[in-house]
């Protein structure tokens, strides 16, 4: 294999493109893209230190899942060397160490004996990152000059540290209060996920959501069952101002009509029967705060004239008080209803969707943004590795391109439930520690499950239980179902099963399923 640069060129180049106007992402890109010409590899990696996890940001050779794939220094014994190395270190080519791209290597389904070398990546002593190569053919680096990695390592580090100087004085400049960027991450990854995607679509949307965060005014947040309005919601309050203060959440959907009054506003002792001390309510509580409102498509009629004068005047009147009281909240709401509809058939306040959408801020659905379908699968993969104690789980070419060609209707949580499936069948295939291959057929298996409820009762209710336990067991398949074919939203599975969505959530908690 030849380069088609000498080390000179490669090392000018990288040194232009840290004095070029350029995106984070295009100088990160070029840097790898000079990394190939200059050496002779099939894959190149440039990793970013975040606290002990190495994260890629641009990559050459491997599959595209790569980008969702978090590698923690711990669980990678050739990545933990290199990180801990003060120079350049060349892996001989039949080193027994796991290498953490096994799987993921365009055209390579397992790296055996083959060549790997990394350099830190410091900035006056402290370690930014890792860049990596690795050649399918043994012995491929033997003639590379150890002194030309070292300068190569030492200018990828500088531009690695400008790259993030230049993103982070950018977003300070233009949106000035916003928390740092590391609180950010680590907000969302406590609650459980971040905004994943590199395609013009999640691009637009994290800019939105860093336009309207670090303002006070109401967010509305769109879009269908499954695309992620809730991290959305989330990350706009990690990004807030409010961002120390706590994020109180409300189902509006799970809340039974008959207290929904008492929950968000609070009420007195005494104000019905049942009331045996005050209570605050949701509002109250998030004084100085954020709330949360979700699914607020589905608010009961007589509760939005409440709501609209909270958001108008900043007025709380707890059941059975004669006193308002003045909270201090910025509201965040979200649905997947199409409020315009819903206004023009009745069942939701013109004047309260007119205050709570002064910002929208519409979640696109997955087949608008196909590109991040692998990377997704890949963040998914890994989580589904952590979460199950697993070895390596890599997505078999094939299944990879299924899944960036299904329609998705359930959006990123139909994905993520579909993948998870697909790694458990896989994993009962393989022993203990041993990388997990996700096959097409892993993934069609899905195909035989039918889409849709059957009103006929389900062969896994046992014939020879008594009648009561027969029928308790058939509505708990029934609901089941219904959750499945709506990807989890209990609102949409209350209307195709013919009940209140209130009363679904006390069948539910009876039959055990919540």
């Amino acid at each position: 294999m030849e380069t088609t640069s000498g080390p000179a060129d490669t090392l000018l180049a990288i040194a232009l493109d840290m004095t070029a106007s350029l995106s984070a992402e295009d100088r990160s890109n070029r840097l790898v893209a000079a990394v190939v010409r200059a050496l002779p590899c099939d894959a190149a990696v440039l990793l970013r230190l975040d606290g002990d996890v190495l994260i890629p940001i641009a990559a050459h050779g491997l599959s595209s899942d790569v980008f969702g794939r978090r590698f923690v220094r711990g669980e990678h014994p050739r990545l933990e060397i290199l990180c801990r190395a003060v120079a350049p270190t060349l892996f001989p080519s039949d080193s027994s160490l796991p290498d953490p791209y096994d799987g993921l290597v365009v055209d390579a389904p397992h790296l055996t004996v083959h060549s790997c070398l990394g350099c830190p990546l410091r900035v006056e002593g402290e370690l930014v990152g890792v860049l990596t190569a690795d050649a399918l053919a043994p012995g491929a680096f033997e003639q590379v000059d150890p002194r030309f990695l070292e300068q190569l390592a030492a200018l990828s580090a500088a531009a690695l540290r400008t790259s993030d100087l230049i993103e982070a004085l950018e977003r300070h400049a233009t949106h000035k209060g916003l928390i740092a960027r590391a609180l950010v991450r680590d907000v969302l990854e406590r609650r459980g996920g971040t905004l994943l995607g590199q395609g013009p679509a999640m691009t637009r949307l994290r800019r939105e959501i860093e336009l309207v965060a670090g303002t006070e005014l109401p967010v509305l947040v769109t879009g269908e069952t499954g695309v992620g309005k809730e991290l959305v919601v989330r990350t706009l309050h990690a990004q807030s101002r409010r961002a120390d203060e706590p994020l109180v959440y409300v189902n509006c959907a799970a809340l039974p009509e008959s207290i929904v009054e008492s929950e968000l506003f609070g009420h007195v002792k005494g104000a019905f029967t049942g009331a045996l001390e005050a209570r605050p309510g949701k509002f109250r509580a998030a004084h100085g705060a954020t709330l949360f409102l979700d699914e607020i498509g589905e608010l009961p009629t007589h509760v939005q004239p409440k709501l609209l004068r909270v958001l108008q005047d900043g007025e709380v009147q707890p059941v059975g008080s004669d006193r308002t009281e003045r909270v201090d909240v910025r509201v965040l709401a979200a649905t997947n209803r199409d409020l315009e509809a819903e206004v023009r058939a009745g069942r939701f306040r013109a004047d309260l969707r007119h205050r709570l959408d002064v910002c929208r801020i519409r979640v696109p659905p997955l087949r608008e943004h196909p590109e991040d379908i692998a990377l997704l699968a890949g963040y998914f993969a890994d989580r589904a590795r952590r979460r199950l104690g697993t070895g390596p789980i890599r997505i078999a070419p094939d299944a990879r391109d299924e899944l960036i060609r299904s329609p998705w209707r359930g959006n990123v949580r139909e994905l993520e439930n579909a993948l998870s499936r697909a790694i458990l069948r896989a994993l009962g295939r393989v022993s203990a520690g041993e990388t997990v291959i996700v096959r097409l057929s892993d993934l069609r298996a899905e195909a035989q499950t039918p889409a849709e409820p059957t009103p006929s009762v389900s062969a896994s209710v046992a014939p020879d239980l008594p009648l009561r336990e027969a029928l308790l067991e058939f509505q708990r398949e029934r609901i089941r179902r219904a959750l499945v074919v709506h990807a989890g939203n209990w609102a949409a599975a209350a209307r195709a099963l013919g009940l209140h969505r209130s009363n679904l959530h006390h069948l539910a908690k009876r039959l055990g399923l919540r």
